[in-house]
């Protein structure tokens, strides 16, 4: 869906690149993740990939053609969820929807969107009525008028409680199972982990890492098992090598012996990988 190569940026007052020649590919019907700390260059490079800037290096591609040559029609093609909800306070949801909906020429089924947010009762509502998860909400909704065939968002779940975030992400599935393709950047890891098919690390504009989540963590995590159990009323834990734990005599006595309560591999978190390859809350000097 998107190929860019060697893709530089720098802003007009600074004299160093924000994006420092990185190279990634989204394909088509991907959930694609791009993660980094705050600076990194994710809101740049996704600016830049919605063709909000111009004035980079390198080639962008969207399914096959130069973006730098295309005009307008783009637009009518994706739909993008910004960070913080942008809507016109002093109107209705509803107004709010018909307003955007004139910018396109395909037009999605309002009502069947609104509900599947739950906002459809309350779509006569001033906006400036709605709480901050509402707004997110209705983000949502306008990134979806066009019925785009990509999406961008930027940190679409922030500021949702668990149940609503939920609703989020089974659409957010539900796009990708109708071929639809996403680039999500987050600083919520879960989500990327449930969500993301792969994932880039992009630190000080550039890219450090790019994989599906489960290579990464196999790659960054550790071969052990380890298990809990109870033994005279409190909870003990061993750990065991992975390598031939079938035939680990140790092991094997303790499942067969004890009162097992949880057994883990050693798989690290995405939030323990973002953190060993972003360097972010360590001193870079050590």
């Amino acid at each position: 869906m998107f190929s860019v190569k060697d893709l530089r940026f720098t802003y007009p007052k600074n004299k160093e690149e924000t994006i420092k020649g990185i190279s990634f590919e989204i394909a088509k019907g991907e959930i694609f993740g791009f993660l980094g700390p705050s600076g990194a260059g994710k809101s740049t490079t996704q600016k830049i990939l919605i063709k909000l800037l111009d004035q980079y290096k390198g080639i962008i591609s969207y399914n096959g053609a130069n973006i730098a040559e295309l005009d307008d029609s783009f637009f009518e093609n994706i739909g993008v969820s910004f960070e913080m909800p942008i809507h016109f306070s002093k109107m209705t949801a509803m107004e709010n929807i018909n307003f955007f909906l004139k910018l396109y020429k395909r037009n999605a089924n309002v009502e069947e969107l609104m509900k599947s947010v739950g906002l459809w009762e309350d779509r006569d509502k001033m906006v400036s009525e709605y709480s901050k998860g509402m707004k997110i909400r209705l983000n949502f909704v306008r990134a979806m008028l066009n019925e785009p065939e990509m999406l961008f968002l930027d940190e679409p779940t922030n500021g949702l409680d668990p149940a609503n975030a939920m609703v989020l992400k089974d659409l957010i599935k539900a796009f990708k199972q109708r071929g639809g393709t996403v680039f999500i950047t987050s600083h919520i890891m879960t989500d990327i982990d449930q969500l993301c098919d792969r994932v880039a690390f992009i630190v000080e504009g550039e890219i450090k890492e790019i994989d599906s989540p489960r290579n990464l963590k196999i790659k960054y995590g550790k071969r052990t098992i380890k298990v809990e159990y109870k033994e005279n009323g409190s909870t003990k834990t061993e750990t065991f090598n992975m390598d031939n734990f079938g035939q680990n005599k140790a092991f094997l006595d303790l499942i067969q012996t004890k009162d097992i309560e949880t057994i883990h591999s050693g798989e690290t978190t995405l939030e323990e990988i973002f953190i060993k390859v972003t360097g972010v809350g360590l001193n870079h000097h050590e």
